[in-house]
């Protein structure tokens, strides 16, 4: 009997398994597998793969693609396989070479497998039989034909023909015949394409005959526990089909944030009961399968039965026993993983939704979910089997069908002897050697192939794949930290940042315009945690982590002299609204359809049209017109509290000075800039723009919760321009100038602006300096829309700035662009330490930059592990996310975006009715590189054990391999990488990096990625 406290537990265990995703309208990149953290990556990826049905690696043969692209280097390869196999890479397997020998030679050479037919077609078809391998030398294929002669005619003697001696009675079975063409020639006149047909055919049946005495040596899978598999395996009728069909549109309906037209009755009292109002409800339609649906359903209402209940009661009618309750409800919520996650993300968090739902929709679902299966395994089982027991008998029943339990992951006889085949050829295993292998040595030689399966070679080329990367990059970044370590001296303005990859080559190009500035990184919320709402927006949204809870409310306003100007676009934008809502409900209805088509069908086409033809001119076009309803430019933040406690109710808007103190003083002081202040210091957040992209808060800033970070940058810089908080930051010992401004802003990672706000506050003192300040903000978006635009294959590779500049404009304004910015794709580093560690080298937009200063910090790293805190999980979480979309991704993302469809306003399916797609779409990740990230920390070892010790998700992401950890000496270029445990010393390969006068110089004219280099302006 199934306990009400182990099913809760149950579930909330299976819950765990489901995506993190949250709504798409505030989409973060998170890890895929964040529920198997606790987990070593390569157990983690094994095991998600049997659970989920993903892979966790590229495919052989595109590894192989690296390979010979120069990606990934056999050196590398070997290295790595030696390491793996440790005491075992020279032992011997018989006399066919050393353990290492045979996985290296599987490692370099691909390994053809597929089923029987495939296998078989491929013999017959092709020249499999009649040639040796294109991979064997020369010397292989001559050696194999020559003793394969010689073992034929002078030791066998057995080759049937009417030339022929039969002398050993095993070859006419075991050998076989001569091809029909050689067959009626005598062996004497074969020339050397002969005996190679010959000798090819002899070794295809010595592999068959020799691997079918070899027991099996794979791991029995897991028993099925879910009946639907078992009656899919035989019947071919899938029950998750029926029931998504069903399930699907009441999902969508239920999580709708105001795209549906119609409301669900009862949504307000949960998931369950709304579904048993709509769906009990007599002489309603109902197919086949559902025919007694609603009886069963105004039953339960009757009884009064709880959602909990109802999930007992199901579990008991289908015979789940309490050993297998965690996994029967894990595969039951993961066949609709998609809609189940989102169910439990928004049940979790409520704030991210301008419609939330009610505690407990999750089980709900599941109560629902089963109630649905109960029903579709009976019809099902009546239909294609002729069982009309009861359903706890249903899966036994069919497990003793033909084919239930399909092949169980055994290798056939063909796909066992055709691995042997293929390795003989370049291996050089002549046929001789192996046709008087005993049974025990057959045995020997095919576990050992076997035991070296595809997900292991696969997982031996992914770390060989990150070890060439991170070689390159240790070694770039070794030499660059040979360079001073020092400030910029009296730098003429400073700029704050947000850590993101994409700011790197924007940093980059602002340094080399400027020399003179001084640039920093940190999360981009700028530790100002908030729930915003601008002078247009309908709610408050937080702009922050999405695993912290913001506690201050920030609102922006028209300023005094724009306020009735404001009021009026409101009214304005109300009633446009209204309007097209109502014409969009009406296209919908029977009466108003072909008016409104008839009428405004035509017009329509025209802004349509526009939008694809010349995207830049109508975007620009758009904006103009737009000024009669558009927000005022001059706002005011509301950021100041005078209320005790702080809520969104008028008068507890914003922070108190001391709360603002503490902001201020905690950024200022993990970035290490506590002295030495500009006149002129920007903190710019970003954002993304772009037009028909349903993913477009995936390109926003994930610190801020997958929106922008202007208003946070904003926020801030009020904060510190605030006289009362930099009298509290002096007498904590932080000295800020009285001719220091802090000027807030954001960057537009997509169409390549900044905008900075409250410029009208700016002394006139400053005005002169800000407006060259200006201008080298301008030439950095120039030059950083230059460099991103040689990633895309739509703009040619000899653009000038300004068409540059025009291009990437035009992509945030093109209605038919699927990639308007590319996002986080090809990031793999994240460097935490100071500035001059990695000023003047080109990092190709892979790298975050945190900044962080060690000689700021004390002797045990508190402000490192706070800076750790948020960039090791958030960085860490880009970074899988992005690895495990591209990987795979029909399976971990979200496909391509040709099919997809706006759902609830909160995701995306493909076509009308799918699974909620998570994940990123291919156009989003098709030019990453599938690396795990790499983090260069500046601190010391003993500091980083420290911190990985004392907090379990840095020590768990760190130890277990989700990310790579390397120190670097805060006192020199000394590197230490983390493995098996410990640090150990990196010795640097390359002692001299390339020298550019320019990042143009060093990309110009490439579309891939790059190697590291130096920018000497």
């Amino acid at each position: 009997m199934i306990t009400t406290s182990d099913l809760k537990q149950a579930i909330e265990r299976a819950a765990r398994l489901l995506p993190t995703q949250g709504p798409i309208t505030s989409f973060v990149a998170l890890n895929t597998l964040q529920a198997f953290e606790d987990l070593p990556f390569d157990e983690a990826v094994r095991k998600a793969a049997r659970i989920l049905g993903c892979q966790g690696y590229l495919s052989e043969e595109r590894f192989r693609l690296e390979f010979t692209r120069g990606q990934i280097r056999e050196s590398e390869l070997k290295a790595v396989l030696r390491e793996d196999l440790g005491t075992r890479a020279d032992e011997p397997v018989l006399n066919f070479g050393t353990r290492y020998d045979i996985r290296f030679t599987m490692l370099r050479h691909p390994l053809r497998m597929g089923p029987d037919a495939e296998l078989r077609w491929f013999v017959a078809e092709t020249d499999a039989l009649r040639r040796i391998r294109p991979e064997a030398t020369e010397l292989v294929r001559n050696q194999f034909i020559q003793t394969t002669r010689q073992w034929i005619t002078r030791d066998v003697r057995g080759v049937s023909g009417p030339n022929s001696k039969r002398h050993d009675p095993r070859v006419t079975t075991i050998l076989g015949a001569p091809p029909t063409h050689l067959q009626d020639t005598p062996i004497e006149s074969w020339n050397n394409d002969d005996w190679e047909s010959y000798a090819l055919q002899s070794l295809w049946r010595i592999c068959r005959n020799g691997v079918r005495t070899v027991p099996q040596t794979h791991t029995p899978p897991t028993p099925r526990v879910r009946h639907r598999d078992y009656l899919k395996a035989t019947t071919g009728e899938d029950s998750d089909r029926l029931i998504g069909d069903l399930l699907i549109p009441f999902c969508a309906a239920y999580l709708d944030q105001g795209f549906s037209h119609w409301h669900l009755p009862d949504r307000e009292l949960g998931f369950f009961h709304s579904f048993c109002k709509l769906y009990g409800q007599a002489f309603r339609p109902a197919s086949r399968w559902t025919r007694g649906l609603d009886r069963e359903i105004q039953q339960v209402m009757q009884n009064g039965t709880s959602a909990l209940d109802s999930v007992q009661a199901s579990l008991e009618i289908l015979g789940i026993s309490e050993p297998e309750l965690h996994d029967f409800l894990a595969e039951t919520l993961l066949a609709m993983r998609g809609w189940a996650g989102m169910l439990n993300q928004i049940e979790l968090r409520s704030e991210s939704v301008a419609h939330p739902i009610a505690k407990g929709s999750l089980i709900d679902f599941l109560a629902v979910r089963l109630l649905l299966e109960r029903f579709a395994l009976a019809s099902i089982g009546r239909a294609a089997l002729g069982f009309n027991g009861p359903l706890s008998q249903l899966r036994q029943f069919a497990a003793e069908r033909p084919g239930a339990n399909g092949t169980n992951g055994v290798l056939t006889l063909e796909q066992r002897a055709f691995q042997v085949f293929q390795l003989a050829q370049v291996h050089g295993w002549l046929p001789r050697d192996l046709f008087h292998l005993t049974e025990n040595e057959w045995s020997t030689l095919v576990t050992e192939i076997e035991s070296f399966s595809s997900d292991e070679r696969r997982r031996l080329f992914q770390i060989a794949y990150e070890r060439r990367f991170q070689i390159q990059t240790l070694d770039a970044i070794a030499v660059q930290s040979q360079q001073s370590r020092e400030r910029v001296p009296h730098a003429r303005f400073q700029a704050v940042f947000c850590l993101d990859d994409r700011e790197e080559s924007f940093r980059r190009h602002l340094e080399e315009i400027a020399p003179d500035v001084e640039t920093f990184g940190a999360a981009g919320f700028f530790n100002v945690p908030i729930y915003y709402r601008g002078v247009d927006h309908a709610h408050f949204v937080p702009l922050c982590p999405i695993v912290v809870k913001p506690q201050h409310w920030v609102v922006e306003t028209a300023s005094d002299r724009a306020e009735r100007a404001n009021i009026q676009r409101a009214k304005r934008r109300r009633a446009l609204g209204a309007a097209a809502h109502k014409m969009h409900v009406g296209s919908r209805g029977i009466g108003l359809v072909a008016l409104l088509t008839a009428g405004f069908g035509v017009l329509a086409s025209i802004p349509l049209m526009a939008r694809i033809l010349f995207p830049r001119f109508t975007g620009r076009l758009r904006r103009s017109a737009g000024s009669y309803i558009r927000p005022p430019q001059e706002t005011n933040l509301r950021i100041e509290r005078q209320a005790e406690e702080a809520s969104s109710a008028p008068g507890h808007i914003g922070f108190n000075v001391e709360e603002m103190t503490n902001n201020g003083e905690r950024l200022l002081r993990d970035i290490g800039l506590v002295n030495e202040f500009s006149r002129i210091v920007l903190i710019v957040g970003h954002g993304s723009t772009s037009l028909n992209n349903p993913h477009k808060s995936a390109y926003d800033c994930g610190a801020c919760g997958g929106g922008i970070g202007g208003p946070n940058a904003r926020a801030l810089a009020m904060m510190l321009n605030d006289p009362r908080v930099r009298a509290k930051l002096m007498e904590r010992g932080l000295i800020i100038p009285n001719e220091t401004i802090f000027i807030g802003g954001w960057h537009n990672t997509c169409n390549d602006s900044v905008e900075l706000s409250d410029t009208h506050h700016i002394p006139p003192s400053h005005i002169a300096e800000f407006e060259v300040i200006r201008q080298n903000l301008e030439e950095a978006c120039d030059r950083n829309a230059h460099e991103r635009c040689r990633r895309f294959a739509s703009a040619p590779l000899k653009l000038s700035f300004p068409a540059a500049r025009r291009h990437v404009e035009g992509r945030s304004e093109d209605l038919a662009q699927t990639r308007p910015e590319y996002g986080h794709a090809s990031t793999a580093i994240c460097v935490v330490g100071r500035r001059s560690r990695t000023r003047g080298l080109f990092l190709d937009r892979r790298a975050f930059l945190t900044s962080y200063d060690p000689t700021q910090d004390d002797e045990v790293g508190s402000i490192l592990a706070r800076v750790l805190a948020a960039a090791i999980p958030v960085c860490g979480g880009i970074s899988l996310c992005y690895y495990f979309s591209y990987v795979d991704n029909p399976g971990y993302g979200a496909g391509v975006k040709l099919p997809h469809n706006v759902t609830s306003l909160l995701g995306v399916m493909d076509g009308a009715a799918s699974d909620l797609r998570t994940g990123l779409p291919w156009q989003g990740v098709e030019i990453h590189q599938p690396l795990r990230i790499l983090f260069v920390i500046e601190t010391t070892p003993e500091i980083m054990l420290r911190i990985m010790d004392q907090n379990p998700t840095i020590g768990r992401m760190c130890r277990n391999g989700w990310v790579q950890t390397t120190v670097i000496s805060p006192d020199s270029s000394e590197i230490q990488v983390f493995q098996d445990g410990k640090f150990q010393p990196y010795q640097p390969q390359v002692h001299e990096l390339p020298t550019m006068r320019s990042s143009v110089e060093w990309y110009a004219g490439l579309r891939d990625n790059l190697d590291f280099a130096r920018i000497e302006p």
